[in-house]
């Protein structure tokens, strides 16, 4: 049986963090990996995560299953944080899931349950692992224009003519905020219209929310997701604690699946049943965790506290990055780092001018140009920006 299978290709980022960890020279920088990093290079345990997970420690009695769909509570603190006055119990059924992976996984999963001919409609480019799950699971997608080559911003008229064209069931994938891997996100304007196309169409918004907390504020990140939900009647949120809580390897994420009351304990059973044929039981701790700190305030107001820090750090670092390139180049055409919002911009630099990053330079992204702005500091800000123009960007 074995020896029938092919070999996969490797993950490029995967192969970015051996090549990177096997470079000997003294000055590199890691700008291809999609984690926060601190200054020193640390990606941190947040003093909230810390806190709570003491307080687990201090008083869980039992490690036996939770519930199927994941403990109400952690459902229940989740929704309110992304749907925050837009959140209609009535509406509302989800499931925890082992990371925002899961969650965009299972989202394929339930789509595929209830309208197998459904086409999934995916931004063009899109973080790799939507693609490829969708080519796994054999479902039908298509791409839609979005990202603008030439101003490094969304080329929202495109998208529009493209989206023009979904039908009735259709999925289309959104990104909440801080678009992977572009860096470039829609307005609130931009939004309602893409909002009031798909009330147009009938087609169902499936919205990816990686980073909230990470653009312009938590509230504010969410701003977009809560307006689809109060425009849309079915909307799925794929959403993920590993950025804004910092604690990427507890794997804690969330499916929202929103419905007409009459069919919220269908769905709600449906998206039971998915959790318990792919992995029985989702994972706990981190979800244990996350509810601690959303259901008290102290803890609460001190992660959000630091997920500001964290934010304000990356806009600051997008600043200075898009003035030293100003400052050496003498233009302003980098200007859209500073625009851009989350971890991640697409420079606009080629393949090859992207190995000569890494080959000269020490300077490692992803081959599309994706670089993950939380991996600099303010020593790293002036070498990459004096690389980016010895390479001809």
């Amino acid at each position: 049986m074995l020896n029938a299978l092919k070999p996969q290709p490797a993950d490029k980022i995967l192969q970015l963090i051996g090549q990177f960890r096997d470079d000997p020279r003294p000055v590199k920088i890691d700008l291809g990996v999609g984690v926060y990093k601190d200054a020193t290079g640390l990606t941190p345990v947040m003093r909230a995560v810390k806190a709570a997970e003491h307080r687990l420690w201090e008083n869980q009695l039992s490690k036996s299953y939770t519930a199927l769909a994941g403990e109400p509570e952690f459902n229940q603190a989740m929704g309110a944080m992304i749907l925050g006055p837009a959140m209609d119990t009535g509406r509302v059924a989800s499931i925890a899931t082992p990371g925002g992976t899961c969650a965009i996984r299972q989202a394929f999963e339930l789509i595929r349950m209830a309208t197998p001919d459904a086409t999934v409609w995916v931004s063009d480019p899109t973080w790799p692992n939507h693609n490829s799950i969708l080519s796994y699971l054999g479902m039908k997608q298509r791409s839609y224009r979005y990202f603008d080559a030439e101003t490094r911003g969304v080329d929202f008229a495109a998208m529009l003519s493209d989206l023009a064209a979904v039908k009735a069931g259709d999925v289309v994938l959104l990104h909440g905020c801080c678009h992977n891997p572009t860096g470039a996100n829609l307005t609130l304007p931009e939004w309602a219209a893409v909002a009031a196309l798909l009330e147009k169409t009938g087609a169902i918004p499936l919205i990816d929310l990686a980073y909230q907390g990470f653009g312009d504020g938590l509230d504010e990140d969410a701003a977009a997701t809560r307006l689809i939900a109060q425009r849309l009647p079915e909307v799925l949120i794929a959403a993920s604690c590993s950025k804004n809580f910092g604690i990427y390897r507890e794997r804690t994420g969330i499916l929202i699946a929103l419905s007409a009351p009459a069919l919220r304990d269908v769905t709600q059973g449906n998206l039971a049943f998915l959790n318990r044929q792919n992995y029985s039981f989702p994972p706990d701790h981190g979800a244990r965790v996350v509810t601690t700190i959303l259901n008290d305030p102290a803890l609460r107001s001190d992660w959000q506290a630091e997920l500001e820090a964290i934010r304000l750090n990356m806009l600051t670092l997008r600043a200075d990055l898009a003035r030293e390139l100003r400052d050496l180049a003498g233009s302003d055409r980098f200007g859209f780092i500073a625009q851009h919002r989350g971890m991640f911009s697409r420079l606009g630099a080629t393949a090859e001018q992207v190995e000569r990053l890494r080959a000269e330079h020490g300077i490692y992204m992803v081959s599309d140009s994706r670089m993950n702005i939380a991996g600099l500091n303010s020593a790293t800000v002036p070498i990459l920006a004096r690389a980016i123009l010895a390479v001809g960007i």
